[in-house]
């Protein structure tokens, strides 16, 4: 997907709950490129203007399986503790 195609995607999936503005957006996919998670492709938008698609990779799957494991993990630890309050 290209930028917009990934605010969209988020804000769309999360009842727009998660909305992330390109300040945010550009920077974090930057680092996800230099950390070899994600490549880029130059190639046209639906309204065909020049745009940047990003995919994760092999070692951004591996990553994303690491970083939800961990996401989850939090989740429950704060559900506990919210639930002993």
């Amino acid at each position: 997907m290209h930028g917009y195609a990934i605010v969209q995607t988020l804000k769309d999936h999360s009842d727009e709950v998660v909305q992330v503005g390109e300040s945010s957006l550009y920077p974090a996919l930057q680092r996800l490129l230099l950390n070899g998670w994600v490549k880029a492709d130059w190639g046209a938008s639906e309204n065909n203007r020049r745009a940047r698609f990003y995919t994760l990779t092999a070692p951004g799957r591996k990553q994303l399986v690491s970083e939800r494991q961990d996401f989850e993990r939090m989740i429950a630890a704060i559900q506990k503790v919210l639930q002993t309050a």
